[in-house]
């Protein structure tokens, strides 16, 4: 993973970067100690509409349902001068409680789209779980679908093409799984079945750093 204050590749079990001797106690200091409590669409910058709340929703709802160990959220806010979102999309992920995320999907299985509409920036954080299946280049490519639109503030179309990326790619990692489930094994250091993503019926507190865009 990378550093979210340095952006330097550190090792995930280190207590604290070796380069800049960065924790998560630095981000409680930025963004506040108390534990924050959102539900998995946290629209605090108010860009999205009642109607497009609902689609978000319904396929957030979708890939919950496609990749049941796994949970898809989006923030909006404005991050001021408290940090940059790389810092804040760590922190939120590491600290944060979905209270509408069932108990038993655990942040280390949470995807998280951060979008700061004053700051012209979004960034996508994903837990250690998925580090078998999502890389930089994927967030970025992920992002890239909705840059044009988040430039003419289309939020919620932007967001909907960067969610329907994310689920076909899951949906192909998936299935590169199965066909070579070696490879992914060797990706992550606890125990990993090669299906851990699959779907139900056969379709498809230590954070990893996502790709952040600045528009």
């Amino acid at each position: 993973m990378k550093c979210p204050r340095c952006v330097q590749r550190i090792h995930r079990a280190a207590a604290a970067c070796p380069h800049c001797e960065f924790t998560i106690l630095d981000a409680d200091i930025l963004f506040g100690s108390e534990v924050p409590r959102l539900r998995s669409l946290t629209d605090s910058a108010g860009i999205f509409r009642r109607f497009q709340r609902d689609l978000l929703e319904d396929l957030m709802n979708q890939i919950s349902s496609a990749f049941p160990q796994i949970f898809v959220s989006i923030y909006t806010g404005s991050l001021g001068d408290s940090g940059n979102l790389r810092q804040f999309g760590f922190w939120l992920l590491n600290r944060g409680i979905f209270e509408d995320i069932p108990a038993e999907k655990t942040n280390e299985a949470g995807i998280l789209i951060v979008i700061d509409p004053d700051s012209r920036s979004a960034g996508i954080t994903f837990g250690y779980l998925l580090d078998p299946f999502l890389g930089e280049q994927d967030t970025f490519d992920c992002l890239s679908r909705a840059h044009s639109h988040w430039l003419e503030g289309r939020y919620a179309d932007g967001a909907l093409r960067c969610l329907h990326f994310l689920e076909k790619l899951l949906r192909k990692r998936c299935e590169q799984a199965r066909r070579e489930p070696n490879k992914f094994e060797q990706r992550i250091s606890r125990p990993f079945v090669a299906n851990d993503l699959e779907k139900h019926s056969r379709d498809p507190k230590q954070i990893n750093d996502g790709e952040e865009m600045n528009r």
